[in-house]
C-alpha cells in the first residue's frame, strides 16, 4: 500500500519540479507579474488574513533606518524574550543594557482589545542581478498579520498604539548625548560623516537635588519644566511652536552650566552646545537647527561674548574700509601664501536677525519639544530684542550664595543634614559678603582624608572673613578714588574759573586801553 503511494507521488513531484523550472527559466518577468497578480487575487477570496509590511530601511534619506521599524522593534522586544525561540541582542546605553528582539523568520503573537495579531520578522533576498552602491544583503522587514474583520481596528488604533509605545520605550532606553556643531573645512564646509553635529555620551551628574539655590526658586523652575513637557496639545491649541526659551544670567561661578545639566537630566533631553563663532552664516545656522532632534536643549553659553549682536548698523566709514579690504583680499591671500604664512580664517557672518529667526522664526517649529537656553554674565549687554518675552520666556537670575544654598552644598559635600555649630556664624557672614557657590564648594571640599566637616567649615569661615575684609578694603579704595576724582574735578573747575577770570580781565583792560586811545585821538583833532 505504502509502496503504491510513493510510486504515484514520485511522478507528481517530478512534474511539479519540471513545471517550476520551466516557469523560472523561460517565463518573461512581465508575464510572471501578471500571473502573480491574478494568483494573489484568487487566493484573497479564500484567505481570511491581511498583511502589512514595515521595511527596516527608508527608501529616501540615504537608506536610514525607518523610525516606524525601530519603534515596532522596541515594542515587540517585551514579547520576544518570552515567545521567540531565536533572539537577537542589541546593546543600548553604550553597552550598559541589552534589548532582545526576535531573529529573522521568527513569529510572535500579540493581543489588542481581545483580537489576536501575528508579527513575523523576515528578510527579502537581495537582487543579485543588479549592481547597487548600497548594501542590499539584509532587507529586513516586519510583517503584521491580522484578520480582515479587524481592519479598521488595526489601521486606526492598534498601529498608533504600537508606535507610541515603541517610541516611549526608545526614549526610556536611549543613551542621551551632548552634541557640538562641527566646523566646516575650508570654503566647502563639509562635515564629518555628513552630519553637522558631533556627539558624546552625556554623563553630567548635576540634578536639582545637588543644585545650590533657593528651594522655592528651584521648585518654581521644576514646575515650569514639567508643565512644558506635558503641554504638546496646549501649544498646538494656542498656535505656538512647542518650545521655550530660558535666559540664565549672573556672575561667573553661580551655577549656570550646572543648571543646564540639571534641566537635561530632569527632562531626559539631549543637549546641543552651539558655538556661534564656528557658524559660517545665517543659512548654516538654520541648517544646524534642522539637524537637531526633539526632546533636546539648544545651548548658547556666554552669548554676549560669542558675536557682536547689538543689531546696530555699520557706519559708512567702516563699510568703505571693508569694501577696500575686500578688493585687496585676494592679493593679500596670495601674498600670505607666497610668504609661507597662514591665511586668517573668515569671521562668522551670523547676524542678529538670523539669530532671532533661529529662536522664533518659521523654522523654529521643526522638531518640537525643545528648549533654547542662553547664558550670560552681563545681561545688560544683550540687545533687548534678543531677550524679550516670547524669545527668552523665563529669565532666571543665578546670584551669590545664600544660606539656603549653602545648606544644600554642606549636605552634598560634607553630609551635614540638619545643623552644625558653625552654621550661625556662616549665616551672618553670608549676609554681609558675597561669595559664589563655586567658591563655597571649593572651601567645603575635603583636601585630604584627615579633614572632616569641622575642618572644612572652619576653612569656609576664614575664607568668608577674608572676602569680607577684601570687599571692605576695595570699597574704601573705591571711595578714596571717587573722592580723589571729585577733588580733581573741583580743582580743575577752580583752575578753569581762574583762567576764565584772567582772560576776562585782560579783555577788559584791552577794551579800556582802546577807548582811551580813541579819546586821545579825538582831543588831538580838536586842537
Amino acid at each position: 500500500m505504502m509502496q503504491d503511494v510513493w510510486t504515484q507521488l514520485g511522478p507528481t513531484i517530478a512534474a511539479i519540479m519540471f513545471t517550476w523550472t520551466m516557469y523560472q527559466n523561460y517565463f518573461p518577468h512581465e508575464l510572471r507579474g501578471h500571473i502573480r497578480r491574478y494568483t494573489d487575487k484568487l487566493v484573497s477570496y479564500f484567505y481570511p488574513y491581511m498583511h502589512i509590511i514595515f521595511y527596516e530601511l527608508e527608501t529616501e534619506g540615504w537608506f536610514e533606518r525607518s523610525k516606524a521599524y525601530v519603534a515596532i522593534e522596541r515594542y515587540l522586544s517585551k514579547n520576544s524574550s518570552t515567545q521567540a525561540k531565536r533572539l537577537k541582542a542589541n546593546a543600548v546605553k553604550d553597552g550598559q543594557s541589552l534589548v532582545l528582539t526576535m531573529d529573522d523568520h521568527e513569529e510572535i503573537t500579540d493581543e489588542y482589545k481581545g483580537e489576536k495579531v501575528w508579527w513575523i520578522s523576515s528578510q527579502k533576498p537581495a537582487n543579485r542581478q543588479t549592481i547597487s552602491l548600497y548594501k542590499e544583503d539584509e532587507k529586513r522587514y516586519f510583517k503584521l498579520k491580522f484578520h480582515k474583520k479587524n481592519r479598521d481596528l488595526i489601521t486606526n488604533t492598534y498601529l498608533k498604539y504600537v508606535l507610541d509605545e515603541g517610541k516611549a520605550i526608545s526614549v526610556k532606553e536611549r543613551q542621551r548625548k551632548l552634541y557640538t556643531n562641527n566646523k566646516g573645512d575650508g570654503g566647502g564646509y563639509r562635515y564629518r560623516g555628513g552630519r553637522m553635529w558631533s556627539g558624546v555620551v552625556f554623563e553630567h551628574p548635576s540634578t536639582f537635588d545637588t543644585l545650590a539655590m533657593d528651594p522655592n526658586k528651584k521648585q518654581e523652575i521644576i514646575d515650569d519644566l514639567e508643565t512644558f513637557s506635558k503641554s504638546k496639545d496646549y501649544y498646538a491649541k494656542i498656535g505656538k511652536a512647542w518650545k521655550r526659551g530660558y535666559l540664565l544670567y549672573g556672575p561667573p561661578g553661580t551655577g549656570k552650566s550646572s543648571m543646564i545639566a540639571a534641566m537635561a537630566n530632569f527632562l531626559k533631553y539631549d543637549v546641543y552646545d552651539l558655538e556661534l563663532t564656528s557658524v559660517k552664516d545665517n543659512t548654516e545656522l538654520r541648517k544646524l537647527l534642522i539637524d537637531t532632534t526633539g526632546k533636546s536643549i539648544i545651548v548658547i553659553e556666554d552669548i554676549d561674548c560669542s558675536l557682536d549682536l547689538t543689531g546696530q548698523r555699520e557706519t559708512k566709514k567702516k563699510k568703505k574700509e571693508e569694501e577696500d579690504k575686500g578688493k585687496n583680499e585676494k592679493d593679500a591671500v596670495k601674498e600670505k601664501i607666497k610668504k609661507g604664512g597662514e591665511v586668517k580664517e573668515k569671521q562668522s557672518e551670523v547676524t542678529l536677525s538670523g539669530l532671532l529667526n533661529f529662536i522664533d522664526g518659521l523654522w523654529s517649529a521643526i522638531g518640537g519639544e525643545r528648549l533654547i537656553v542662553f547664558t550670560t554674565n552681563y545681561v545688560e549687554k544683550l540687545d533687548p530684542a534678543l531677550i524679550r518675552r516670547g524669545r527668552m520666556d523665563k529669565h532666571i537670575v543665578l546670584s551669590y550664595c545664600c544660606f539656603e544654598s549653602f545648606r544644600v552644598l554642606a549636605h552634598n559635600y560634607l553630609d551635614v543634614v540638619e545643623s552644625h555649630v558653625h552654621f550661625p556664624e556662616i549665616r551672618r557672614l553670608l549676609e554681609e559678603t558675597n561669595m559664589t557657590p563655586a567658591d563655597i564648594a571649593e572651601n567645603l571640599m575635603p583636601k585630604s582624608s584627615k579633614e572632616n566637616a569641622d575642618t572644612c567649615l572652619e576653612r569656609l569661615i576664614k575664607a568668608l572673613e577674608t572676602a569680607k575684609e577684601e570687599a571692605k578694603l576695595k570699597a574704601e579704595e573705591e571711595e578714596r578714588a571717587k573722592a580723589a576724582e571729585k577733588e580733581k574735578e573741583e580743582k580743575d573747575r577752580e583752575e578753569k574759573k581762574e583762567v576764565t577770570a584772567t582772560e576776562e580781565a585782560k579783555n577788559a583792560d584791552g577794551v579800556n586801553e582802546k577807548d582811551n586811545g580813541v579819546k586821545e585821538n579825538g582831543d588831538a583833532s580838536k586842537d
